[in-house]
């Protein structure tokens, strides 16, 4: 989850470095750090925290060179403090390093008889010692960094400069991703083509094995047999500005209250306003017939995938599995023959779901995946691409990435119900136009807000909450408890209404606030039938419901949020939006960072 950034180039570096992180600050912010060549000599700032501690550091004691490498961090092995923080060095080489090395410990150990001494706690300053050692023994550095590769175990990708060196980067892609920018007389390394923008639009991407020797005039790609490969320079379609908050507080708000535009967007794209036609390319169309689809990936992306399950099989008559894709290929699930698989993340990197998709490659399923980046190594390794169109997304915690995705998945089980001949025009119409209604009805939604502010005060005060749902608010019902505890620290928890009787209405007493997701359907009464049990056992709910189910439930709820009426087929959708605000407003008023809450990142590239 790290963020890499490497310059060869012909003005100063740091200050380009700097940047070249914020945009990077997404994958970590425990601490960040710089190493550059000065005379020859590698030089290095580092500082605990946020990338500002770092630019504060620079301010009061600026590094020169025009050649180094840069490094966010996520902590893996060892504290986040500045001891830890990346670039590790030696007089020889400096390290920065996306990933985990699986065999430090062993290494370390052989290393320390070797009298090498360690003064961090981390798994990269392995890397720069056995570097090092083979240095050391006249090997020149491409072949000091073949030799410690070869022993090194694990998914990792490096970017190393060498004193001395003053034309020389080497880079090391083995399961995270690495890619090359192109220059004018310069050259630039990143584990992200987003942080490359500003600098280049002409870019390429390693290939899993793949070791790159930089130069200011080029680069030359060694495969994983060591023969010298070619890869494909693009040009990036990454937009070089950094994103902004604008008027709002935090980036989380911005984005909440970008969802009317970008549902309307990601909307236009597979809808046509003339016939009510959902459109999709016609290959993906062609898997509709598909005995199973399996659907996999991580965190709220696997809940958008928990609701798209319901949609496919309900509305399009698809057998579905759906799996946590950290899980998923641990089961070694049997795959049908002919059988499609579904792939969902934001960043297009989620390491997990890229082996699930592997797993699934190799048992001959067709891949589809469903991303709001551009190209990510999830795109290249997929068969076919969905995009949402959410743009940017900055916050950690998901919010319009989230309600795209959805979006594009009940497009698509549209799509598919009509292919499998499951709906009739006069549905597929009637499905469409409620899709269509969604940007008015989060409109009107966040046009009152405030009533959401003023519980989130009395959640506040929690120290655990339960959130409860049936059918497609379940789902909801696991997101809503995910973005509470993300964002405000507030332990919380995510049930089907059902399985409230079997343990967990052991907690319920009038200190653990319930959040029931009802929307008024079907399974209402259902639902009510539990908000009564936990009122009976002296709880307060929040009920979550349109006008009608507020009606029922008035007199027994301690709180309301009323939600527009809407079909239920995009309630999850919809429902989505209370939960988001009701999360966001809890961590304000408790005081925690929201864009970046401890401990997380925004893209998980790592196991």
């Amino acid at each position: 989850m790290c963020g890499i950034v490497g310059i060869i180039g012909k003005k100063e570096a740091a200050p380009r470095l700097v940047e070249g992180l914020k945009r990077l600050e997404y994958r970590g912010y425990d601490s960040a750090g710089i190493a550059t060549l000065v005379n020859g000599k590698i030089e290095r700032r580092r500082a605990e925290g946020k990338l500002s501690n770092l630019a504060a550091r620079l301010e009061k004691d600026p590094l020169g060179g025009t050649v180094g490498i840069g490094h966010t961090r996520w902590a893996t092995h060892g504290a986040a403090n500045e001891k830890n923080a990346h670039p590790h060095a030696t007089d020889r080489v400096a390290v920065v390093h996306n990933g985990i090395i699986e065999n430090y410990q062993e290494l370390k150990s052989e290393l320390e008889k070797s009298q090498c001494r360690f003064e961090t706690d981390t798994d990269t300053e392995v890397i720069a010692h056995l570097v090092t050692h083979h240095l050391r023994q006249g090997m020149t550095p491409a072949a000091a960094v073949d030799a410690a590769r070869a022993k090194l175990k694990g998914a990792f990708s490096i970017a190393m400069i060498f004193a001395g060196e003053e034309d020389l980067m080497i880079g090391v892609r083995c399961g995270t991703p690495l890619a090359i920018g192109y220059g004018k007389g310069e050259m630039f390394l990143a584990s992200d083509s987003y942080a490359l923008a500003p600098l280049t639009d002409r870019i390429s991407f390693l290939d899993d094995g793949d070791c790159v020797h930089m130069t200011r005039g080029g680069a030359t790609v060694f495969a994983a047999n060591g023969q010298k490969a070619e890869r494909e320079i693009r040009t990036t379609a990454q937009s070089g500005a950094i994103m902004g908050k604008g008027k709002y507080r935090h980036f989380m708000l911005k984005e909440i209250y970008e969802q009317p535009a970008v549902i309307a967007d990601t909307l236009n794209s597979y809808v046509n306003p003339a016939t009510g036609h959902i459109t999709m390319p016609e290959d993906i169309l062609a898997l509709a017939k598909a005995p199973r689809l399996t659907v996999s990936a991580c965190g709220t992306a696997f809940y958008a995938g928990m609701v798209a399950k319901y949609w496919f099989e309900q509305i399009a008559r698809l057998a579905v599995e759906a799996d946590i894709a950290s899980e998923f290929r641990y089961r070694e699930a049997p795959l049908p023959k002919g059988g499609a698989a579904l792939f969902i993340s934001q960043s297009g990197e989620t390491l997990d779901t890229l082996e699930a998709l592997r797993y699934c490659k190799r048992q001959g399923q067709e891949i589809i995946s469903l991303l709001n980046t551009i190209e990510s190594t999830i795109e290249r390794e997929s068969d076919h691409v969905l995009r949402t169109l959410a743009g940017p997304e900055i916050g950690v915690a998901s919010t319009k990435a989230f309600t795209t995705q959805l979006t594009t998945l009940a497009c698509l089980a549209v799509a598919f119900a009509r292919e499998r001949g499951e709906t009739d025009l006069a549905r597929e119409k009637h499905l469409t136009a409620a899709l269509r209604e969604l940007p008015a009805r989060f409109a009107a939604l966040l046009n009152h807000d405030e009533k959401i502010q003023s519980i989130a005060h009395e959640i506040a005060e929690a120290r655990d909450a339960l959130y409860l749902g049936r059918g497609t608010a379940y789902p909801i019902a696991l997101e809503g408890a995910l973005k509470l505890k993300e964002i405000s620290y507030i332990h919380a928890e995510g049930y089907a209404s059902g399985e409230m009787k079997h343990g967990p209405i052991a907690l319920i007493d009038e200190n653990v606030p319930v959040i029931v997701i009802a929307p008024f359907d079907s399974l209402f009464e259902k639902t009510a039938s539990n908000a009564q049990e936990i009122v009976a056992r002296g709880g307060k709910v929040l009920l979550i419901s349109d006008r009608n189910g507020i009606a029922k439930l008035k007199d027994i709820a301690t709180w309301t949020i009323e939600i527009p009426e809407a079909d239920p087929f995009v309630a999850p959708i919809l429902y989505t939006l209370p939960v988001q605000l009701l999360a966001y407003h809890t961590a304000v008023i408790k005081g925690t960072d929201v864009d970046q809450p401890r401990n997380l990142a925004k893209s998980v590239t790592v196991e």
